[in-house]
């Protein structure tokens, strides 16, 4: 019903830059938040950053300062600026829609996961 698609991870030196996106495609009609989270080997999901249509947006101690989160509600995207990348930020970043819903006329919503892409910041 929906789907997230990731774009825009790669492999990175440190101090550079990547641009993740993500785009969230399906029947949709609101969606609350939409946020990136990232999971390294080993270790749990962890929140990255994430912005609700409500204009509130949180980020992670880890990348204050570093990374900014947009989002463009016509196309219901959201994206990722990485600045000043650092070896600790290598993970798996995961896109999420919560409180998604389907029509106008529908009360219930659900949360949604992409699949995920790879960052890898290393000499």
């Amino acid at each position: 019903q929906v789907r997230l698609v990731e774009s825009g991870g790669g492999l990175v030196q440190p101090g550079g830059s990547l641009r993740l996106s993500c785009a969230a495609s399906g029947r949709i009609f609101s969606v609350n938040t939409m946020g990136w989270y990232r999971q390294a080997p080993g270790k749990e999901r962890e929140l990255v950053a994430d912005t609700s249509n409500r204009g509130g947006t949180n980020y992670a101690d880890s990348v204050m300062g570093r990374f900014t989160i947009s989002r463009e509600y016509a196309k219901n995207m959201v994206y990722l600026q990485m600045n000043s990348l650092k070896p600790e930020d290598t993970a798996v970043y995961f896109c999420k829609a919560e409180g998604v819903r389907g029509s106008v006329l529908s009360f219930e919503s659900s949360d949604y996961w992409g699949q995920g892409t790879q960052v890898t910041v290393s000499s």
